[in-house]
């Protein structure tokens, strides 16, 4: 019983692991078909605009 429970945790534990892998690789693709399509329209920066003031500003890394 004790094997069936420790099977159960580390694959449960694999699987997280997974699918953070595959939530952060996502994420770098995104940002990376972001920036080639800066590259291609020869901008230095996007610009995003801000709902609550209705200015536009850089996009930031974090965003």
């Amino acid at each position: 019983m004790a094997q069936l429970i420790f099977m159960g945790i580390l694959v449960g534990g694999a699987w997280l692991l997974y699918r953070r892998f595959v939530s952060d690789a996502e994420k770098l693709a995104a940002r990376r078909r972001a920036e080639e399509k800066e590259q291609e329209n020869d901008a230095v920066g996007t610009l995003i605009k801000d709902e609550t003031t209705g200015e536009y500003r850089l996009r930031r890394e974090d965003d």
